[in-house]
C-alpha cells in the first residue's frame, strides 16, 4: 500500500483501499460541484474515473472551481482535471472526454461498466436522460441539485429527489422524473431559500465545494457499503 492512503487505511483498513482501487466511476461535470467529487475521489484512491465536461476554464469560475486559476484559464477543464489528479494518484486511469452530454451522444457510454456515476451536469434534460440509463442498468447514481444563489453550505444534505424541498431544480425534476416513473433518485441538494433570483446565477467559494465533497463521500461509503 501507498504511504498516501496510510490514513485512509486507519479508517477502512486493507480491504476498504483495494475495493477503491478497483471502483471504476463517472462524473459528468468537473465544474463547482463535480470537480470537488473528482478530487475527493482521487485523493482516497478510486483507481478509474471517467471525466465528462465540454467546457474550457474561464475567469468567472475562478471564484469557485478547483481546476481554475489564471494559469489554467481558456484550458479544456478534463484535460485540466486529468493532469490534476495525475498528479494526486499516477497510478489511477483516467478517461477524459471533452464533450457535452446529450440524449443523442448517450450511446457512447456503456453505463453498465461503470460502479457509481456522478452527474454534476446543469442541463436537465442531459440529467434527465443520464438518469434513466443509470435506472435501466442498474448503476448507481447520485445527482447534484442546484447549488447557486446560496450561502450556507451547511444546509446542504443527501436526500431522495421527492423528499426535497425549496430547490427550483430539484422541482424540475420530481416532475420530469415522475413522469418517466422513476420513483427515487439519490441527490444532494439544499433546504436554502435562494439569496437572489436574477438571470445568472450567483455563486461562491464555500458552496459548491460542500455539495461535491458530501457527494463524493456518499459514493465511497456507498462502494464500501458503509452505513
Amino acid at each position: 500500500m501507498k504511504e498516501e492512503h496510510e490514513r485512509t487505511k486507519l479508517l477502512i483498513g486493507d480491504d476498504g483501499i483495494e475495493t477503491l482501487k478497483k471502483t471504476k466511476v463517472c462524473i459528468f461535470g468537473v465544474g463547482g460541484v463535480g470537480g470537488y467529487v473528482v478530487e475527493a475521489l482521487a485523493r482516497a484512491g478510486i483507481g478509474n474515473i471517467c471525466i465528462v465536461d465540454k467546457d474550457v476554464v474561464s475567469v468567472s469560475n475562478i471564484n469557485r472551481q478547483i481546476i481554475a486559476l489564471q494559469s489554467t484559464v481558456g484550458k479544456p477543464k478534463v484535460q485540466v482535471m486529468k493532469e490534476r489528479i495525475a498528479d494526486i494518484s499516477p497510478d489511477t486511469l483516467v478517461d477524459a472526454r471533452q464533450m457535452f452530454y446529450l440524449p443523442e451522444n448517450s450511446d457512447d457510454f456503456e453505463f453498465s461498466e461503470y460502479d457509481y456515476i456522478i452527474d454534476a451536469i446543469d442541463n436537465v434534460t442531459a440529467k434527465i436522460d443520464i438518469i434513466v440509463k443509470c435506472k435501466q442498468c442498474g448503476t448507481p447514481i447520485i445527482s447534484s441539485m442546484g447549488t447557486g444563489n446560496k450561502l450556507h453550505p451547511e444546509l446542504f444534505e443527501i436526500s431522495d429527489i421527492y423528499k426535497t424541498q425549496m430547490c427550483p431544480l430539484a422541482k424540475v425534476m420530481r416532475r420530469e422524473l415522475k413522469a418517466r416513473q422513476i420513483k427515487r433518485l439519490k441527490v444532494v441538494y439544499s433546504k436554502e431559500e435562494p439569496v437572489y433570483k436574477g438571470r445568472t446565477p450567483g455563486s461562491i467559494s464555500f458552496v459548491p465545494s460542500i455539495a461535491g465533497l458530501l457527494i463524493a463521500g456518499e459514493v465511497i461509503r456507498d462502494v464500501l457499503k458503509i452505513k
